[in-house]
C-alpha cells in the first residue's frame, strides 16, 4: 500500500510539476519587442543612432562587446585583442575560428579590416567614422588585424565594441557606398529574415553564431512605432510583449515593480538630452553671447516636473552622473533662470531683439513636441527670441542638423560605450557627430590628452576642463538625463538585462519563464 501511495503521489506531482514548465512550443515562440526608436540604415557605415545600433548589435559581430554592466570590452568575434605598444598606438585583433557569414565564407581579417575602411571612405554624414577619427590605417593577415593609430587612443578598443565597429561581408557589401535593400550578412547572434522599414524586423536564433555569448536567444519580432502614445497602446492591447524606448512619462510614472501583472525593470543610463546650436556665421546663433543669454533662459526642473512627470532628472553637464568627469557646470555658470542676465548679455552683443531662429524636434521620440513648446515658452521669456519649432520624421531630422538647416535642435544622446569620452569628441570636438560646427583647439587638446590614459579615472581632469570650457561656449545646453525603463508581459524574462549603460541592446537576453 506505501509503494501504491508512493507511486500515485509522485505521478501527480510529475503532472503538476510538468504543467508548470513551458511546452516546446512556449520555447519556440516568438517574443514581440515594441519600440520607437527608428532604424535609419541597416548598413552599419551608414547609421549612427540608438535604433539602426539596437538592430546592429543582434544581426552584426564587432571583435569585442559588453556584458551587462561592464566597464571593460570583452571579446566577441576575436579571441583575443590588445596594445601591442606602451604608446597605445598599436592595437592588434586575432579572430576566432569559425565564424562564417550567411554565404558560408568564413570571416578573415581582410574582413574585418574593409569594414573599418569603408566606414572611415564612406564617410557618410549620418554615419560613425567620426568615432575613428585617431585610425590611420589598418592591416590584415589571416585571422590578425592590426590597427595603426594617429595618435594614443585608450578609448578604441571602447569603438571597437560598437555598432560602428560591426563587421560586414567584403564579398557582399560595396567598398564606397552604402548597401542598398532590406537584408544584412552579418554574423551575430541573429538573422534578419524580414524587414520592413518603419514597421517590423524579424530575427531568428543564428545556429551558425560562434563568439563571447552562451547562447543565440528566442525568436523576436521588433515592432516599430512612430510615437510613444502608440508603443503604450500596443503594449496596453496586449500587441507586443516587451516595451522599451521610449515609453510616454505619464506611463512611466505610473509604473510600479510590485505590479503583479507585468515585469518592470529599472536601470541606471548614460542617456542624455541636449539642446544643441548651429555656432556657423549663417546661423543667428553665430555670437557666444547670444548663446549665453539662452543658457539663462533654460528651467530643467520645470521640464523635468512638467514635461516629463518626474521621470528624467535635470543635467547641469555635458557627462552624466555616473561617469567620470561629471561637474555642475552649467548650474556653476547659470545657476537660474534670469530674463535679466539673458537681455543684457543680447545688449553686449548688439543684436536687435527678438533674436529670431529656428528649432527642430524628432517627432515620435518621447515628449518631443511638448518638450519644444515648452522650451519655446521659456527662451521667448521677456520678448527676447523668437523661436519657430518645427518637428521631423527622424531620417530628415538627422540630414537637417548634419547639413546645418536648422538653428537649433533638441536631441537625445546614448552613451556609445561606458566612457566620458562618448561625450567628448562625438559631442563638442571639432567635426562632431551633432554638426554644429563648434570648433574650440584647447577643447580638441583636452580630449587627446584623456584618450592618453589607460587607466581611465586619470581623465577626471581633462574632462572638468572641457566641461568649464563648453559652459563658456555653449555649443548646446545640457537638459535632463534619463533612467532606463523596460516593461513586460509577466511571462518575459531577462528584460533586466536588455539595456543598460554600455550602449548594448540585448535581445538574446530575454526569456519565457
Amino acid at each position: 500500500m506505501r509503494i501504491l501511495v508512493t507511486l500515485l503521489v509522485l505521478a501527480i506531482v510529475g503532472i503538476g510539476g510538468w504543467q508548470l514548465l513551458p511546452s516546446q512550443g512556449d520555447k519556440n515562440k516568438t517574443i514581440i519587442v515594441g519600440t520607437t526608436d527608428a532604424v535609419t540604415s541597416l548598413d552599419p557605415a551608414g547609421a549612427y543612432d540608438a535604433g539602426s545600433w539596437a538592430l546592429f548589435n543582434n544581426v552584426f559581430q564587432s571583435l569585442l562587446t559588453f556584458e551587462p554592466g561592464g566597464v571593460q570590452p570583452v571579446p566577441d568575434a576575436a579571441q583575443k585583442c590588445d596594445f601591442t605598444d606602451s604608446g597605445l598606438r598599436t592595437y592588434r585583433c586575432v579572430l576566432r575560428d569559425g565564424i562564417t557569414f550567411p554565404s558560408g565564407r568564413e570571416m578573415t581579417a581582410e574582413d574585418v579590416k574593409f569594414s573599418f575602411d569603408r566606414v572611415k571612405k564612406i564617410n557618410s554624414d549620418v554615419g560613425p567614422s567620426s568615432l575613428f577619427s585617431t585610425l590611420s590605417s589598418v592591416t590584415a593577415s589571416d585571422k590578425t588585424v592590426t590597427f595603426h593609430l594617429a595618435s594614443p587612443d585608450a578609448t578604441f578598443p571602447f569603438k571597437v565594441a560598437t555598432g560602428a565597429g560591426s563587421i560586414v561581408d567584403k564579398d557582399s557589401y560595396p567598398a564606397d557606398s552604402l548597401r542598398t535593400g532590406d537584408s544584412v550578412d552579418g554574423t551575430g547572434p541573429y538573422r534578419l529574415t524580414s524587414y520592413t522599414q518603419g514597421k517590423r524586423a524579424d530575427l531568428q536564433p543564428n545556429g551558425a553564431y560562434k563568439g563571447g555569448l552562451d547562447g543565440t536567444g528566442q525568436p523576436i519580432t521588433l515592432d516599430y512605432y512612430k510615437d510613444s502614445a502608440k508603443l503604450s497602446s500596443a503594449y496596453k492591447a496586449k500587441r507586443i510583449d516587451v516595451a522599451t524606448r521610449t515609453l510616454p512619462p505619464d506611463m512611466v510614472s505610473k509604473l510600479s515593480p510590485s505590479d503583479p501583472d507585468q515585469r518592470v525593470s529599472e536601470s541606471d543610463s548614460a542617456e542624455t538630452r541636449n539642446l544643441y546650436f548651429n555656432t556657423r556665421k549663417n546661423s543667428a546663433l553665430h555670437d557666444v553671447l547670444v548663446r549665453r543669454a539662452l543658457a539663462w533662459l533654460v528651467n530643467r526642473e520645470e521640464l523635468a516636473a512638467g514635461v516629463y512627470d518626474g521621470t528624467v532628472e535635470p543635467l547641469y553637464s555635458l557627462i552624466p552622473t555616473g561617469l567620470t568627469g561629471h561637474t555642475t557646470s552649467f548650474f556653476d555658470s547659470y545657476p537660474s533662470q534670469s530674463v535679466a542676465k539673458a537681455k543684457a548679455l543680447l545688449q553686449q552683443a548688439g543684436v536687435s531683439t527678438p533674436v529670431e531662429f529656428t528649432f527642430g524636434y524628432g517627432i515620435g521620440h518621447g515628449a518631443g513636441a511638448e518638450e519644444a513648446a515648452a522650451l519655446k515658452k521659456q527662451l521667448e521669456a521677456g520678448g527676447l527670441f523668437k523661436v519657430d519649432v518645427k518637428g521631423y520624421e527622424w531620417t530628415d531630422f538627422q540630414k537637417s542638423w548634419a547639413t546645418g538647416k536648422m538653428d537649433a535642435w533638441a536631441v537625445g544622446w546614448v552613451a556609445d560605450y561606458p566612457d566620458p569620452d562618448t561625450f567628448g569628441a562625438s559631442l563638442v570636438g571639432s567635426d562632431s557627430t551633432m554638426s554644429t560646427g563648434y570648433s574650440n583647439q584647447a577643447v580638441d587638446g583636452l580630449i587627446m590628452d584623456s584618450q592618453r590614459y589607460a587607466d581611465r579615472g586619470r581623465v577626471d581632469a581633462d574632462f572638468r576642463t572641457i566641461q568649464t570650457d563648453v559652459a563658456d561656449d555653449v555649443p548646446l545646453i545640457p537638459l535632463w538625463q534619463r533612467t532606463d525603463y523596460v516593461v513586460s508581459i509577466e511571462d518575459v524574462g531577462g528584460t533586466q538585462y536588455l539595456t543598460d549603460s554600455t550602449g548594448v541592446f540585448r535581445l538574446w537576453s530575454l526569456n519565457w519563464i
